[in-house]
């Protein structure tokens, strides 16, 4: 047996919550009122695979659709022919197959006028289970009826849990893979456990107040911190696993870590998953409601597509980490270069972000905009030393020169495949560009160029304007608002003009956090 085949059990018994048995629900159809009060008394204290009967009545075919309409977990039909018309009865069943769509519900056809419906016809068309004389129906072969009737009803809801068990895992198990950070996939993980475990009960056992709770945890060597929590563990992320768990979660938990397995009890369920980088992950859940044989296997699938999702983002990770390292890397030679360049690509990154952030970018892509942004200078690089830290003005064919640095950081990260470098490489482009499409180097306009080069192109230029250079004084920031209100629909655009400028002090403190001071107001 594989690895993937084990799981583990808990070995000390769970605390049995107080929960009680649902009845069988048992339709009863007829006209007559005798029938109901004979049925209901031959049936009197009957309990048929454990559990008690619900007798409901109906009186018309139609009083029957109704009832099944508002109730269609009812088990069991007992459904008189002719009632209102000759084929009152025949005409619910059609409604009830055809029209509610309900093919769980089993149904026994009663007559009291032998003849009146061909019996082969009526249970070849109808799906019925049986088709009897009321005279037929002594108390031993009622209970026999149902005792085989209820059991098929049990097997095809069971198949249809299964069914809708699976659809689920195959859902959750694309939804994981579609997690593009570790945090996202153990929250994710979390609530597709809950939801599997939990959220698909059978009407079998009922519980009087049912809770499902859970943490997502991480241990990267400094003790196991909540990272997502649902329930009572709501609220509780960044907090020590030993300060939010009772005794015995943590021992499931621990034994989860230490094992590498899956642990199971009846109402608590862990897992275990690790990273390339062998940082360990546990995902806790427990609920009042029992867990159910059908439940462990439906959780070892999906824990098999998750593992493997696990993986593939574990590796995802590691490479765009190593992306992030290397153009950090590269947006530190490029600060060497100039004195006056030094924090330049921090501040361009930070106010880029928080522009980003303001005007509703997710989180994934306020990471990649942090990265492109701290290299939208790259280019510079190859500028010779003397244009670059010349003081006083640049000459047109300076000026030229200094152009180039976009192209220079164009080609340097051609061909390169990382999601990071290609967002890089579109910032390096693009951040030169106008709004009006009177920009360099490729005159792009309006939603031509790509939002991160807008972004980064009105932080940038709000910083050259607001910073120290060796050809100028920093502007005080009236004459900066008042630069960017002038090239609003020209520049820069529009809505990130005023975006920019509604929230001004965030940017303000920004800077000043860097360069030690306000601009003089």
């Amino acid at each position: 047996m594989s690895n993937d085949d084990l799981m583990n059990f808990a070995s000390e018994p769970e605390p049995t919550p107080a929960v009680r048995v649902a009845p069988w629900k048992i339709l009863v159809v007829d006209d007559e009122e005798e029938v109901h009060r004979v049925t209901a008394l031959a049936l009197a204290d009957f309990t048929v695979h454990g559990r008690p009967l619900q007798l409901l009545d109906a009186y018309t075919g139609r009083e029957s659709i109704d009832i099944l309409r508002q109730q269609p977990d009812i088990a069991m039909v007992l459904m008189d022919v002719v009632m209102e018309t000759e084929h009152a009865g025949l005409d619910a069943v059609q409604a009830i197959r055809n029209d509610l769509k309900n093919r769980f519900v089993r149904i026994v056809l009663r007559t009291g006028q032998p003849g009146q419906a061909p019996e082969r016809e009526v249970v070849r068309r109808f799906d019925i289970n049986d088709y009897k004389e009321k005279t037929e129906l002594t108390t031993t072969k009622l209970y026999t009826l149902l005792h085989t009737g209820l059991g098929l009803h049990r097997e095809l809801t069971a198949m249809e849990q299964n069914r809708i068990g699976l659809e689920e895992v195959i859902e959750a198990s694309a939804s994981m893979f579609e997690q593009r950070s570790l945090s996202h996939f153990q929250r994710g993980l979390l609530q597709q456990l809950a939801a599997l475990l939990y959220a698909r009960r059978d009407a079998v056992i009922v519980s009087a107040a049912a809770t499902t709770a859970g943490i997502a945890a991480s241990d990267n060597g400094n003790g196991l911190l909540v990272v997502a929590g649902t329930g009572e563990y709501e609220g509780m992320e960044g907090r020590r696993a030993n300060e939010v768990l009772s005794a015995n979660a943590l021992e499931h938990v621990h034994r989860a870590l230490q094992d590498r397995l899956p642990m199971i009890g009846e109402h608590h369920f862990a897992v275990h998953f690790a990273t390339r980088a062998q940082v360990e992950h546990v995902v806790y859940l427990t609920s009042e409601s029992r867990f159910e044989p059908s439940d462990v296997r439906l959780v070892k699938l999906f824990c098999r597509n998750v593992n493997i999702a696990f993986e593939n983002l574990a590796l995802h990770q590691e490479v765009r980490e190593s992306q992030r390292q290397l153009i950090l890397l590269l947006s530190s030679a490029i600060e060497e270069r100039s004195p006056e360049l030094r924090h330049h690509v921090a501040r361009v990154s930070e106010y880029s972000v928080t522009l980003g952030r303001l005007i509703g970018l997710a989180e994934e892509e306020l990471e990649s905009l942090a990265i492109a942004a701290a290299m939208h200078d790259l280019g510079k690089i190859a500028v010779p030393d003397a244009i670059l830290n010349k003081p006083g003005l640049l000459t047109p064919e300076e000026r030229s020169l200094i152009e180039t640095h976009v192209e220079a950081g164009r080609r340097m990260l051609e061909g390169q495949r990382g999601e990071l470098l290609k967002s890089s490489q579109t910032v390096i482009s693009q951040h030169h560009e106008r709004w009006d499409g009177l920009g360099y180097p490729q005159g792009l306009k309006g939603n031509a160029i790509h939002l991160y080069g807008r972004v980064v192109g009105l932080a940038d230029t709000f910083d050259a304007l607001t910073s120290q250079r060796c050809y100028k004084e920093p502007w005080p920031l009236p004459r900066v608002t008042g630069y960017l209100r002038e090239m609003r629909g020209l520049q820069f655009e529009p809505r990130l003009v005023d975006t920019f400028l509604d929230n001004i002090e965030l940017f303000e403190a920004i800077r000043a956090r860097y360069v030690g001071g306000a601009l003089n107001n």
